[in-house]
């Protein structure tokens, strides 16, 4: 396993985030093969409450933080989400929410028609059998359908397509997404964490480079880390510390110099901008947290 060296010398600036992933929970619909937190049916909500929830996103606002995205599993799943979304807008957040787009709960849809929010959702294959295959159900015309809708209401998506498969069809994704009137639509390779890891260690080496600069997630048992891929370099807690104290100490600037160590090691994933607030993010970047 790869961690943060105790005090290691920086040659990048590190700066406190302005954007933030709620990793709210991992209960979903799905049992995707590549799912990077290895979310599922039996997934549970953790122990942060609808008021650490809160609270976070007041601390969040406090450190200036401008942009949140609600990830999960499958962030409509959780009671608290709608409650959440409205509150960042309150306190002049814009909110992004990551979901399969399987099912929209009643009254999702108003919500997303609010100024400030977007919406994101994956995407695996213009074959609906392929898609259903990497969700492990009857997904595609779902989500599909719900793509088509949200186009129609006029609220801003951005649909990310995850390379999973040598034979997967993605340039059918992408045409498909195209005449369905998407226009933010990316296509990148599967993260090796969660069940995409196949049992391996989780490593620096897959992450983008730029976690930890400009991002962090807070994920459901409370846990800061540079984004939600990284969630093995555990940085403080919410529940025990404050959040803005967590993003200007020590334990994220030494996993971010970690992170941008393996990245001059390794090398920075093609299109990688700090200052766009790339991968995987928020908006408003093009990359994609599930990928």
């Amino acid at each position: 396993m790869t961690v943060a060296p105790e005090r290691p010398v920086q040659s990048e600036p590190h700066t406190a985030p302005g954007s933030l992933w709620l990793d709210l929970t991992r209960t979903c619909q799905l049992r995707c093969e590549h799912c990077f937190n290895e979310s599922s049916p039996q997934g549970t909500h953790g122990t942060m409450s609808p008021a650490h929830w809160l609270a976070a996103i007041d601390q969040a606002a406090a450190a200036g933080i401008k942009h949140v995205q609600l990830i999960g599993g499958e962030p409509t799943m959780h009671p608290a989400a709608p409650q959440l979304i409205s509150y960042a807008r309150e306190v002049g957040m814009a909110m992004e929410v990551y979901s399969n787009l399987v099912h929209m709960p009643t009254g999702w849809w108003d919500l997303l028609k609010r100024e400030g929010s977007s919406l994101a959702t994956s995407y695996y294959s213009g074959n609906a059998d392929e898609h259903n295959k990497i969700t492990g159900r009857n997904t595609h015309k779902r989500t599909r359908d719900n793509i088509k809708r949200a186009v129609a209401l006029g609220i801003p998506i951005r649909v990310g397509i995850v390379g999973i498969r040598d034979s997967q069809c993605v340039a059918d994704a992408q045409r498909d997404l195209q005449n369905l009137g998407v226009l933010r639509i990316r296509v990148d390779r599967v993260r090796p964490y969660g069940r995409a890891a196949h049992g391996e260690e989780p490593s620096t080496a897959g992450l983008c480079g730029n976690c930890g600069d400009g991002r962090a997630s807070i994920g459901p048992d409370g846990a800061v880390s540079p984004c939600v891929f990284s969630t093995w370099m555990k940085v403080g807690n919410v529940q025990e510390q404050g959040l803005g104290a967590i993003l200007v100490g020590q334990k994220m600037a030494d996993a971010y110099a970690a992170i941008q160590s393996a990245a001059r090691r390794d090398g920075c994933d093609p299109g990688c901008d700090p200052n766009a607030a790339c991968s995987p993010g928020t908006p408003p970047s093009d990359c994609d947290p599930r990928n």
